[in-house]
């Protein structure tokens, strides 16, 4: 059969199949609908989305190829999602986190800890260039103080990401930031000072809410008090300053442009030296009592391995400081496979494009271009279910519109990110949303609403484009000739 190109209609079915079952499963299965049905729904899509692009001539092979290219393109988000479920656990027996937490309890009270999560997420990011790594750290021990003190884990969560994202937005580390000017044709430090033009903005606002909500709200009702688990840890754990040598260390690894990925398994490796050195008595109590060495193995690998919880004399304490290794991020990593072949299918099938090809259509002004490009990423964020093909795909569909409305390449850079990179983790099927909820165990739903920085940045370059604020133009020369 020969190829045709797929009409509008047709590249809209499987989206129509998609929202219509995940409308079911989640009418009919609530919050469990992540764990079955929701995989169930993409795969459904994407077999629709194949006999659409069967019937349009479109072979086997090419859409397997489709599918194997976009699972390629996130197998080191996969790894990535691994590692962090492995240090989370070797980190916890170690007394990492339980020395995060207990410190933090000290010094972060109710009213500022939405505004001072924030900071510190920034910082970290923005240091080591990972949202991944820093809400994997971080961001865990941030999540189990604001849980102790009663604080909603939705806005917890909100100001967590609204952190990390912006230091990974920001800093020149992050590969996002580095992939967005290489697709406009930027360089990268001038996309970055572009980019404080909206993030700044974003990022105080998101501020300032998360400070005024701080001292507003009432918080929950405590179960447990603040010294009652503060004396709970130091009584489980030999908590001491050095313990936080470990993160520094990751810290330092990843901000001196070690990749990701070894960079974790030496925290990992790290946290199960740590435990065995200063938690003996943590060690044989997960790993038996015959032999330490033997103990100290097996406690180490089940940790990284499968679920762990200490055991504290409290019921509270031991469902804060648990934790589920490797085999707790496998439902997620399920997910995140599913909704890349649904990608996979619908990129390969010609279908992204020519929905993308409809929005282009109406275009008619620079303001109408950048909202355009702002609604395509978000649009990819939720049908490909990858942040990297949120900012590569549009970024190389509206290369060219951008030169002809007479647009320095910086501006398509900047709203890439303002909209691809930031959206990504508001997305519950995308392998940003699904990582996040699934190391911090807070669903998308819950912390979406609280993400204020990621809400706000895709609205602050669309206003600053019907502004016409900071809209940076080429030479009339450089504009090519239709």
């Amino acid at each position: 059969m020969p190829t045709k190109k797929p009409s509008l209609l047709s590249a809209v079915v499987p989206i129509i199949v998609l929202v219509a079952m995940l409308y079911l499963d989640v009418t009919f299965f609530g919050e469990d609908s992540s764990y079955g049905s929701n995989q169930i729904a993409l795969l459904c899509a994407a077999a629709v989305a194949g006999l659409v692009g069967v019937l349009h001539g479109i072979g086997w092979d090419q859409i397997y190829d489709g599918i194997v290219d976009n699972i390629k393109s996130a197998l080191g988000a996969v790894l990535i999602l691994l590692l962090i479920g492995s240090l989370a656990g070797t980190w916890l027996i170690s007394g990492v986190v339980p020395a995060m937490v207990y410190y933090g309890l000290d010094i972060l009270n109710p009213q500022i800890f939405l505004f001072a999560a924030a900071i510190v997420c920034a910082i970290v990011s923005l240091a080591t260039g990972s949202s991944w790594g820093t809400i994997g750290t971080v961001g865990v021990a941030l999540i189990a103080i604001g849980r102790t003190l009663g604080i909603s884990e939705g806005w917890v969560a909100g100001a967590i990401i609204s952190g990390a994202y912006f230091g990974d937005k920001m800093s020149p580390l992050s590969d996002t930031t580095n992939l967005a000017p290489a697709i406009a044709g930027t360089d990268l430090f001038t996309h970055i000072r572009y980019m404080l033009i909206t993030t700044v903005p974003s990022i105080s606002i998101a501020l300032l809410v998360f400070l005024i909500v701080g001292f507003t709200m009432s918080p929950a009702q405590q179960e447990l008090s603040v010294e009652t688990m503060q004396e709970v840890m130091a009584n489980s754990f030999n908590l001491g300053w050095w313990l936080f040598l470990v993160p520094v260390v990751v810290i330092v690894l990843i901000a001196r442009k070690m990749p990701a990925i070894p960079a974790l398994f030496i925290g990992t490796l790290a946290g199960g030296a740590f435990a065995i050195v200063f938690q003996p008595d943590v060690i044989r109590s997960l790993g038996g009592e015959d032999s330490f060495a033997e103990a100290s193995y097996i406690a180490v690998i089940n940790a990284m391995a499968g679920a762990t919880v200490v055991e504290t004399g409290n019921e509270l304490v031991n469902d804060l400081l648990s934790t589920k290794g490797m085999f707790g991020m496998m439902n997620t990593i399920w997910l995140i496979l599913c909704a890349l072949t649904f990608g996979g299918v619908m990129q390969a099938t010609g279908m992204l494009q020519r929905i993308t090809e409809s929005v282009l259509a109406g275009v008619k002004s620079a303001a109408s271009l950048i909202a355009a490009t702002t609604g395509t990423c978000i649009v990819f964020n939720v049908l490909a279910g990858d942040q990297y093909l949120a900012i590569v795909v549009p970024g190389k569909m509206f290369a060219e519109a951008y030169e002809k409305q007479g647009l320095a390449p910086e501006n398509l850079s900047r709203t890439l990110e303002d909209s691809g990179t930031v959206t990504s983790v508001l997305i519950p099927w995308n392998t940003c949303g699904l990582a996040q909820s699934s190391v911090l165990g807070v669903a998308t739903f819950a912390y979406a609403p609280y993400a204020l920085f990621n809400i706000i940045s895709p609205l602050m370059t669309v206003l600053f484009a019907i502004m016409g604020w900071k809209i940076r133009r080429i030479p009339p020369s450089s504009i090519p000739k239709e």
